[in-house]
């Protein structure tokens, strides 16, 4: 904003979360006012391609800024919190606690000690539901509690302060992967591929979308000029989940309801019009721009290629998952490589699964699988195009399915389910990093296991739970985890 510009003198700006997407954006904006910009980011959802030159760049938790940053700045812009609902039911400990609540306190006891102004970002989840919003997610909970901090410590402390609300995020920069993608980005990675857009049921739940640049705007306004809480930086113009998804596409499946997935959508921006923000990019208009900009992909089949070591009608807690996936995703075909487990075996389960058993329907059919499930994969795939191959656990299946990830340009998803790969012997391990390796996504199912695949590799970290790969396989990923947890 030029009033941002011509007003304040030089600072020294810390923008904790600068490797995100709305951190990123806001770093852009600042580096060529010159200010001082340090950026503070633990890379959890972070990424150093949003690298901006000019800005200073320090790797660490916001726990340990007062280290991190021993210079005293004007200004601490905080986002480096954790940032997603449906996930946190996952995380409870890292969210509540360590990304959340222990690296907020710190961060306003390091600005009270340096007496600068934070601006925080706080969660408008709280707001919806008539107020039951906090209550309904160990993320929004978190978020609730660290804003009621913030004003306390302006109370307490005489800290300077300002609290903003962001509305769905959308535009340059945003996550299209992974469970820390934003529906939009989400939504555009499908379109783009040609594949159903999912929308979590019951679809009529409202939202409110606000544009990057809109966002990045009121930040500095706040910056500038704002005091206290209630800056609710978002377009009001709401918009059921059916509404957006058919703006790109009339192609959606819908997926089953999932726990803190709020109905009602609430802005009031009277406080941040105040200091002259006014929303300028209209979700329809960006929407209507990017469909002009590419052409959708054609040729990639409703398709699904799953190997399991075993499947219906063996089952455990991983296959009776599977098959309710399969179930519920009614649009989606699934070819599904298994063992022959027993010669009376039956062939079809559901309309839309297709089972292909190998072996004699004795104990060393697991063994076969390994060579005679990447035959059968690679005969399915000259006939077929899949949107993605599934492994269920990493066992044998696993190891069919990453020889076969070699020679495929097909992404593949390991889920591991139940599979408690703490327990395995010490020279199984290897083969466990040598099937993580060939993964584009990797699901863990517990907090023990996102840890065990983390000492296997360190290059591993950046694809537990998904943290890459396509966007359709994530959204069958966390209904899959769904139905193993129920």
């Amino acid at each position: 904003m030029d009033t941002f510009h011509k007003s304040m003198e030089k600072k020294c700006i810390v923008v904790i979360g600068g490797a995100g997407f709305i951190g990123a954006a806001l770093c852009k904006e600042l580096v060529p006012q010159e200010h001082r910009i340090i950026s503070v980011d633990n890379y959890f959802t972070g990424s150093t391609e949003r690298h901006i030159s000019g800005v200073e760049y320090r790797y660490g938790h916001s726990r340990d800024i007062a280290q991190i940053v021993p210079e005293s700045p004007d200004l601490v812009f905080h986002f480096g919190e954790y940032s997603r609902v449906e996930k946190s039911f996952e995380d409870p400990i890292q969210v509540i606690w360590d990304l959340n609540i222990a690296g907020t306190f710190s961060v306003l006891e390091f600005c009270r000690k340096k007496k600068c102004k934070l601006v925080y970002a706080g969660s408008s989840t709280k707001f919806a539901d008539d107020g039951e919003g906090k209550n309904q997610s160990p993320y929004a909970w978190s978020k609730s509690a660290n804003s009621e901090l913030v004003c306390n410590y302006g109370k307490w402390f005489d800290l300077d302060f300002a609290i903003t609300y962001f509305y769905n995020v959308y535009g340059e920069g945003e996550i299209s992967t992974g469970p820390y993608a934003t529906v939009i980005g989400i939504f555009k990675q499908l379109y783009e591929r040609g594949l159903p857009l999912t929308v979590v049921s019951p679809g009529t739940q409202a939202r409110c979308f606000t544009h990057i640049s809109d966002i990045v705007n009121g930040l500095m306004l706040v910056a500038e000029k704002g005091k206290g809480d209630g800056y609710d930086i978002g377009n009001p113009q709401a918009f059921s989940m059916i509404q957006v998804a058919k703006m790109f596409s009339e192609d959606i499946m819908m997926l089953p309801e999932r726990k803190g997935n709020r109905q009602s959508a609430h802005i009031d921006p009277s406080k941040i019009r105040g200091l002259g923000w006014e929303p300028r990019i209209a979700l329809t208009n960006h929407i209507e721009q990017f469909k002009k900009s590419i052409v959708p992909s054609s040729g990639i089949e409703k398709r699904v290629l799953v190997l399991s070591t075993s499947f219906f009608p063996d089952e455990g807690p991983a296959e009776r998952a599977l098959l309710e996936v399969i179930h519920e995703m009614k649009d989606i075909q699934f070819d599904i490589i298994t063992t022959q487990t027993t010669k009376e075996s039956t062939t079809n389960v559901l309309p839309n699964a297709n089972i292909y058993r190998v072996g004699r329907g004795d104990m060393f059919d697991k063994y076969r699988l390994m060579l005679a499930g990447v035959k059968k994969a690679q005969e399915l795939s000259k006939q077929h195009s899949y949107i993605f191959t599934w492994a269920i656990m990493a066992s044998y299946a696993a190891i069919a399915a990453s020889y076969f990830r070699r020679n495929s340009s097909t992404p593949l998803l390991i889920s591991l389910a139940d599979h408690k790969i703490d327990q395995v012997r010490p020279w199984l391990r290897f083969v466990l990093r040598h099937i993580f390796k060939k993964a584009d996504q990797i699901s863990v199912s517990s907090i023990q296991q996102e840890q065990e695949v983390g000492r296997l590799s360190s290059q591993l970290c950046g694809i537990t739970n998904n943290a890459s790969g396509d966007a359709f396989a994530n959204q069958v990923r966390f209904l899959y985890n769904m139905k193993l947890k129920s």
